[in-house]
């Protein structure tokens, strides 16, 4: 049987007003929350957009979920976890204001902040990775609710519901899984030998040597600490060495997050604003196709084909092989298929007539 994906459009001059009030019918006729009971707390997966971004989807839009959870009596709560690269949204204390910068406060949004830390081992059964390594928060929480951007990603082609889930909830350690197998490597003209590296390294693999930083690529466990740590940017990662397993890595951290809510979960993509690069390009990204609309499915997988094939028709072409001709979107939403996380083949229930 094929999942429904639920979609309304949204043009290139609908205000944010008349973008809400179509928001508002696709909740109300999607029901896609009808899972949630009293008292169940809801992880509501966002992106805050980095410093500068602004193709991030709307806390004003963002509110109507949490509105439609509070209705059923849930606590909806705002999360995502920190970044691999150094940014605002690398320490939870400069996300937190940086997110409430971007209006997701509780009066806009209506609901509380919590940046997911720590590290949770997760088996999973795969030939790509032993085991997945997410913050420990989305395991505990009752529900997930996954409020997506859908744009394009230099390193999987596009990113949509399933991306904002095995990327977005991957703990510092998982993300670097994802992206290589290789240690941090120092850029030694930009070291300072300030040793900040060194204080936070949980396994003394790095020292000075040549008055510079210096990663022991054995005894590194890659949990990527050093590269938060470096006020200097001078550590780094070979991001194209992961280019061939990545998007299957990021596959197996969404099963690892999603295990024991296959009836606990729904997802949102906001293809509006659609860009190049995803959100964490500290700029105005300019759209890469016009404005297309919001889908809403409970089966990440049929939702994010369907939003990859609304697109390609309204554009006329494919905008992300376009963008990244060197990656495929669809060989994560294949391999997430083969792993029972959703079913390429959907029914799109179109609400805009």
């Amino acid at each position: 049987m094929k999942n429904k994906v639920y979609f309304i459009s949204v043009g290139d001059f609908d205000d944010l007003e008349s973008i809400k009030t179509k928001f508002g019918r696709l909740l109300e006729e999607s029901n896609i929350l009808d899972f949630l009971k009293a008292d169940e707390t809801v992880a509501v997966k966002m992106h805050f957009g980095e410093e500068g971004n602004t193709g991030y989807v709307k806390p004003e839009y963002v509110r109507l979920v949490c509105d439609s959870i509070k209705a059923k009596q849930a606590k909806p709560v705002l999360t995502d976890t920190n970044t691999l690269y150094k940014g605002e949204r690398t320490v939870s204390a400069t996300h937190i204001l940086l997110a409430r910068k971007h209006g997701f406060t509780e009066e806009i949004a209506a609901a509380p902040i919590v940046i997911a830390e720590d590290s949770l081992d997760v088996k999973v059964e795969s030939k790509f990775l032993k085991a997945a390594q997410i913050a420990p928060f989305f395991r505990t929480v009752d529900a997930i609710v996954g409020i997506a951007h859908f744009k394009g990603h230099l390193m999987t082609g596009f990113g949509g519901a399933l991306k904002n889930i095995g990327m977005g909830c991957a703990s510092r350690e998982g993300k670097l899984l994802q992206h290589c197998d290789l240690a941090p490597f120092v850029k030694t003209e930009k070291c300072t030998a300030c040793g900040a590296c060194i204080q936070v390294c949980p396994v003394d693999a790095i020292s000075m040597k040549n008055e510079a930083a210096f990663v022991n690529k054995q005894k590194c466990i890659g949990c990527a600490s050093c590269i938060a740590a470096c006020p200097e940017m001078a550590i780094d990662l070979d991001w194209e060495s992961g280019a061939p397993v990545i998007q299957e890595r990021m596959i197996d951290h969404a099963r690892a997050v999603l295990q024991g809510k296959e009836k606990k979960m729904a997802f949102i993509n906001f293809a509006i604003k659609i860009t190049k690069e995803c959100d964490c390009l500290a700029k105005d990204d300019p759209r890469i196709c016009p404005d297309v609309g919001i889908f809403a499915s409970k089966d990440p997988v049929a939702l994010d084909k369907a939003t990859l094939d609304v697109i390609i028709k309204a554009c006329g072409k494919d905008v992300f092989q376009e963008a990244h001709p060197k990656r495929d979107g669809l060989k994560h939403l294949f391999y997430a298929s083969r792993m029972g996380l959703g079913g390429i083949e959907y029914e799109l229930i179109n609400l805009s007539y």
